[in-house]
């Protein structure tokens, strides 16, 4: 796998590959030398898929380094949606992107195949926050109906030791249609955060435990002093600490999923360490098709639409537990 393109600043180093989904690939805290972002257990082949659309998910993973792939127009299953195919996780994850940089910065550019939408990303890192602005721009002469959401993964050293999951989200829902052998809660199932039905009594989605495969939705946030929706995952040591918030009114979910080891078929092989916080316009993680069906909110493109979206990463050493995200995206114990 090529380095792609570094952005830094004395905080943080972020690298991107724009020819692949103009992925973020690895974020490391230079304090501390910690990396955070997920990794896979194999060699992802380096290169766009040369359709724009993985038919399925094992043809998407061959791509798939971990890290912060982009979802965009679809989240989940391949599928037909509206007279055209979308890849799993969609076009956007998937292709190249045209991209300009420089010591702390980089803008990416990509005008869609599969819907008619164009998109920018300046990807900027200011101390210890990696600041993600999307602005998208509808050209089409009807509406479209999508889903958009950032595919956002830890682990590599921040899951080296025991965490703790923090969240603003009140509620959580288990995901109705994933329901693996390492799956330990009850699929359909909702709680209050952090507690859920599981198949053996009620699961504490904050505590990290293995194998585990699972995937959940977090939803209703509660009012922040900054209005923004968060979750955070600190390593108990204070080894490193990372807070994801997001605007919640474009954003108004938050996919949750668990790749701990929980899954035995090629090409994790039981190998997977990785926790997904994902925000998201969709409550569903398996395509358009399904979201529709289920009556699911999609985000609907009307003509000469013009939206944007910041998501906001913080690394940083943590001095206890997470409660609060400020109006600058940092994270304090409460």
């Amino acid at each position: 796998m090529t380095a792609g393109v570094v952005i830094a600043s004395d905080e943080l180093r972020v690298s991107v590959n724009p020819g692949v989904g103009g992925t973020i690939t690895e974020v490391t805290h230079l304090g501390s030398g910690l990396s955070v972002l997920g990794a896979v257990p194999w060699d992802p082949v380096d290169a766009p898929v040369a359709s724009l659309a993985a038919r399925d998910e094992p043809e998407w993973l061959t791509r798939f380094t971990g890290g912060w792939p982009l979802l965009f127009p679809n989240g989940g299953d391949a599928c037909n949606f509206g007279g055209i195919f979308h890849g799993f996780h969609g076009e956007a994850s998937i292709s190249p992107w045209e991209f300009s940089a420089s010591k702390n910065s980089i803008t990416l550019t990509r005008r869609f195949f599969s819907v008619p939408a164009e998109m920018e990303r300046e990807l900027t890192v200011e101390g210890d926050l990696l600041i993600v602005s999307e602005r998208l721009k509808m050209h089409g002469a009807r509406p479209v109906e999508v889903m958009w959401g950032q595919h956002t993964t830890f682990g590599s050293d921040l899951l080296a030791g025991p965490v703790e999951i923090t969240t603003g989200a009140k509620r959580v829902t288990v995901d109705g249609g994933y329901d693996p052998a390492a799956n330990p809660l009850v699929p359909g199932a909702k709680g209050d955060w952090p507690m859920v039905p599981g198949k053996s009594g009620l699961v504490d989605l904050s505590k990290r435990a293995g194998p585990l495969a699972a995937m959940a939705y977090l939803y209703d946030f509660e009012p922040a002093p900054s209005e923004r929706a968060w979750a955070a995952i600190r390593r108990l040591d204070v080894a490193v600490a990372v807070a994801l918030s997001w605007d919640a009114d474009r954003f108004p979910c938050a996919w949750l999923w668990y790749e701990l080891g929980g899954t035995v078929d090629a090409p994790w092989f039981g190998r997977g360490n990785m926790i997904g916080i994902e925000p998201s316009t969709t409550l569903s993680g398996a395509g358009l098709a399904d979201a529709k069906a289920r009556g699911t909110g999609l985000l609907t493109l009307e003509p000469g639409a013009e939206l944007s979206a910041e998501v906001r990463l913080h690394v940083f050493r943590p001095s206890g537990r997470v409660d609060v995200v400020d109006a600058e995206g940092r994270a304090t114990a409460g």
